[in-house]
């Protein structure tokens, strides 16, 4: 449809640079204001690693958030169909059709999903779709003050996205799921 009124199709996607990551958690912060989540609660999280003995320890950070897999498992095994994946690639909730049954909670590989006792519905990374509708970076993109992330269309070739995918090399959780998740984590 979109491509008969003339409209390219996007294809949104995140690229993290995980060599920059201070574990500030400013993207944490900002997601949570963002998007009220409840403060036991997170829709992305910086895991820390920590290598080798004292006194040569070295340590480095990974944001982790939903994947927006282009073959999502959580879609597949929604039994009313409130789990879904919008043209542009961006897996979301429907709230109003959420029975709370969890099957998408234990079917995301990338343990990306919750339960929200407030809201009584699966919550989730939803790539704060109301600000990229209206033209804006995710919340987590635009507060990290060394720019880890990296958000956009991997159909605009002249993006910054495309741009940084085609000079970096990156690679994907790729678990044996097929899911095909879209968070490319550079090396």
């Amino acid at each position: 449809m979109r491509e008969r009124l003339g409209i390219e199709a996007r294809r949104y996607a995140l690229a993290v640079d995980t060599r920059k990551c201070i574990h500030c958690m400013a993207c944490v912060v900002a997601c949570k204001a963002e998007n009220d989540v409840p403060p036991e609660r997170f829709r992305n999280r910086v895991h820390a690693h920590t290598r080798g003995e004292f006194p040569h320890l070295s340590a480095s950070f990974e944001p982790e958030q939903c994947h927006h897999c282009a073959s999502p498992s959580c879609v597949r095994v929604c039994p009313t169909g409130a789990s879904y994946q919008r043209e542009d690639g961006l897996v979301l909730v429907d709230g109003a059709d959420c029975i709370g049954c969890g099957y998408c909670i234990i079917a995301c590989p990338y343990d990306a999903r919750f339960f929200n006792e407030e809201t009584r519905i699966v919550d989730k990374c939803t790539m704060c779709v109301h600000r990229v509708d209206a033209g804006r970076e995710p919340a987590c993109v635009e507060t990290c003050p060394t720019r880890v992330r990296t958000f956009g269309d991997l159909e605009d070739k002249a993006g910054a996205l495309h741009r940084l995918l085609a000079t970096r090399r990156s690679q994907v959780k790729k678990l044996e799921t097929g899911n095909d998740p879209q968070l490319h984590y550079l090396v």
